[in-house]
């Protein structure tokens, strides 16, 4: 995005099933990336993108209410960021396939799904907010520890492989002090 270009962004809950196809197709682009920097960056190829997203499908429940949530971003009519919650615990929610189009990054759509998935991670009475990310994404870092979030060791329900955990951060924000606001 260049600098002169204003960029409204509007985030919402998704609607389904008309939604799906954006989901799809947002869900892919951040797998395909993150694969293609994992292999380049580590020399690791973590899954299959398509078997992956096809799997979500399968199990989008739970990213719904009452325990979950899955936001887009929108630029006009065009969906160009996405972002999940799921519960992973009695009071735990951990924050899943974030992600932005290059094209508009910048423009606020992250911090605005964040902030979305935060209060909704609230509202469903989590006290915490976990997630995991891979180290090459040193500006969601930044984003996430602006919002609050500090660096932890892997947590038991992320689902992140044991060979790979070296190759992500992984944080907490807690829900139940004023920390990132």
């Amino acid at each position: 995005m260049s600098d002169d270009r204003v960029v409204h962004i509007e985030v919402r809950d998704a609607r389904l099933p008309e939604d799906l196809e954006a989901i799809e197709r947002l869900w892919f682009e951040y797998l395909t990336w993150g694969n293609e920097e994992m292999q380049a960056r580590h020399g690791v190829h973590p899954h299959s993108p398509r078997e992956t997203v096809a799997q979500d499908i399968a199990s989008i429940a739970k990213f719904q209410p009452p325990h979950g949530r899955l936001v887009l971003a929108f630029s006009g009519a065009r969906a160009c960021g996405i972002g999940c919650l799921r519960r992973i615990g009695p009071d735990t929610a951990e924050i899943k396939r974030m992600f932005v189009d290059p094209a508009v990054r910048r423009a606020g759509a992250g911090r605005a799904i964040l902030e979305h998935l935060l209060a909704a991670a609230a509202s469903a009475g989590n006290a915490r907010v976990r997630l995991d990310s891979p180290r090459f994404m040193t500006a969601a870092h930044a984003l996430y520890r602006s919002a609050g979030f500090v660096d932890i060791e892997p947590y038991a329900e992320s689902e992140i492989p044991d060979a790979y955990k070296p190759y992500l951060i992984f944080m907490e924000r807690d829900l139940t002090s004023a920390s990132g606001d």
